[in-house]
């Protein structure tokens, strides 16, 4: 079994979204590394529980590990020296999909605030809403997904890495946060198109 402050954060962030009864969408998992550059990459996506395939909203995580951050991580596990502290990079996509209209994104935005603070008082900053459209063969008209993400990085203190549990205080506002963003976000007066029967995970 490894020993991993990373794999650790993993599964911080797991329990902690499983605990906020949102459903993960196993197929969408992956656990990636650059094998040119080193750096580790792990994405996630999970939904309300009950939705149908795909559902129609739906948050996709990403936790990046940077080389620079293992390498301090490294000298640190050894008791060398380190200039700086490793960090990960989190980003979170809140996407709506199967929309049959063009959405309102200024009701979007109204459900979702500009910063998250989440992950030990580091914010997750707001981009700005991305608007997709989709014409399929056959289909009498198109389809759009918007989706609103956030990004930020976590910077892992000492007192972290000597004792993964203090993750579950910060992970478990995020989880709660992305939850209730879901909600908000399902709440909204959008008109969705019936799910593709084969259930095509995109929107």
């Amino acid at each position: 079994m490894l020993d991993h402050v990373l794999l650790d954060f993993i599964g911080q962030i797991r329990g902690a979204l499983d605990a906020a009864l949102l459903q993960r969408q196993a197929v969408e998992e992956r656990f990636q590394v650059d094998v040119l550059l080193g750096d580790v990459s792990w994405e996630t996506s999970y939904s309300l529980p009950g939705e149908e395939q795909p559902p129609r909203v739906r948050a996709d995580l990403s936790v990046d590990w940077p080389t620079w951050s293992q390498s301090v991580y490294r000298s640190w596990s050894i008791g060398e020296p380190a200039e700086d502290l490793p960090e990960v990079v989190v980003e979170v996509v809140l996407r709506q999909q199967r929309l049959a209209a063009s959405p309102d994104l200024a009701a979007v935005l109204a459900c979702l605030p500009e910063e998250v603070p989440a992950l030990g008082g580091d914010l997750l900053v707001r981009a700005a809403p991305v608007i997709e459209q989709v014409h399929e063969p056959g289909e009498p008209g198109p389809r759009f997904a918007v989706e609103t993400s956030y990004q930020g990085t976590f910077r892992l203190e000492e007192a972290v890495l000597e004792d993964t549990s203090k993750l579950a205080g910060p992970v478990g506002e995020l989880a709660r946060w992305l939850a209730s963003a879901l909600v908000r976000l399902a709440d909204l007066d959008f008109v969705y198109l019936p799910p593709d029967p084969e259930g095509d995970a995109g929107g």
